[in-house]
C-alpha cells in the first residue's frame, strides 16, 4: 500500500495559496475519522508569520477493527480488545503499524519531493494518528521540524530505543492529553511522556480538562509552539 492508494486532502494557509509553501504539516486522523476531521482545526491556526504552510490530510485505509467487532472503518492499524487480565501486556498490531509507518514516510518523502524539506515539515496526529506520529516520526531517517502527538500513546514502546533514528533525537515534541479522556486514558499519555523523556527527547507536555477531543487552549498552545518550531532561523 502506498500514497497512491489513499485519499489526500490539502490546504494552504498563512499566505498566498498559489505560492510555494515554506513549510508543511502532515496531519493523521484518529480511528474511524478521515482526512477532513482536522481541517477546521488547521483553519483556526494562525501561521501567517511563517508564510504559506501546506496542510496535508491523508485518509487511512478501510480495515476491519477487532475492538469494534471486526467492523470495517478507516484505521491506520488494527486495535485488539484488552486482556481481561490486567497483568497481561496489551497486544499490538505490529504488521499494521509497520505498514502505515511506511505510508507516513512516503507522505513525508512526497513533501520533500515537492520542495519542502523534512526539517520544515511537522508530523501531527490525534489518537490513533498520534500513535502513528510517534511511531513514524521517531524512526524517520531525516530530521523533522517537530512532532505533534495529541490524545494518544506510544506504540511498540519496547522497540523505540533500538529503532529510533538518530536524525530525530533532538526533534521537539508537543504532547497533549485530556485529563478526563475515557478512550485513551491520560495515564497512557503520561507513560509516553516518561518514556520519551527518559530517552532524551524534548517533550512539551500539556494536559487539559477535557475528554477525547481538542480544546481552544490546546489549539492556542499548539499555535504558539508551531510558530516557534517553524520560525525561519
Amino acid at each position: 500500500m502506498n500514497t497512491q492508494t489513499i485519499e489526500i486532502m490539502e490546504l494552504v494557509a498563512g499566505g498566498d495559496p498559489s505560492a510555494q509553501p515554506v513549510a508543511s504539516i502532515v496531519v493523521l486522523h484518529g480511528l474511524g475519522a478521515d482526512g477532513s476531521d482536522f481541517v477546521p482545526i488547521a483553519q483556526e491556526l494562525d501561521l501567517s508569520a511563517v508564510g504559506p504552510v501546506r496542510f496535508v490530510f491523508p485518509s487511512a485505509p478501510v480495515l476491519p477493527v477487532s475492538i469494534n467487532g471486526g467492523y470495517a472503518m478507516r484505521a491506520w492499524y488494527d486495535i485488539y480488545p484488552p486482556s481481561p487480565n490486567p497483568a497481561v501486556a496489551r497486544r499490538e498490531d505490529d504488521a499494521g503499524l509497520r505498514t502505515s509507518q511506511g505510508i507516513v514516510q512516503q507522505l513525508l518523502d512526497r513533501e520533500s519531493a515537492r520542495g519542502v524539506p523534512p526539517e520544515r515539515t511537522v508530523l501531527m496526529g490525534f489518537s490513533q494518528g498520534c500513535a502513528m506520529t510517534l511511531l513514524a516520526g521517531l524512526r524517520a531517517p531525516q530530521r523533522l521540524a517537530g512532532l505533534v502527538a495529541l490524545s494518544g500513546y506510544l506504540p511498540l514502546a519496547e522497540h523505540t530505543a533500538a529503532e529510533r533514528s538518530a536524525a530525530n533525537h533532538s526533534t521537539p515534541i508537543f504532547l497533549a492529553h485530556g485529563s478526563h479522556d475515557p478512550v485513551v486514558v491520560v495515564q497512557r499519555g503520561e507513560v509516553a511522556r516518561d518514556v520519551l523523556q527518559t530517552l532524551g527527547y524534548s517533550v512539551d507536555w500539556h494536559i487539559y480538562p477535557m475528554e477525547h477531543s481538542v480544546c481552544p487552549q490546546e489549539i492556542a498552545d499548539l499555535n504558539h509552539w508551531l510558530l516557534r518550531v517553524l520560525a525561519v532561523r
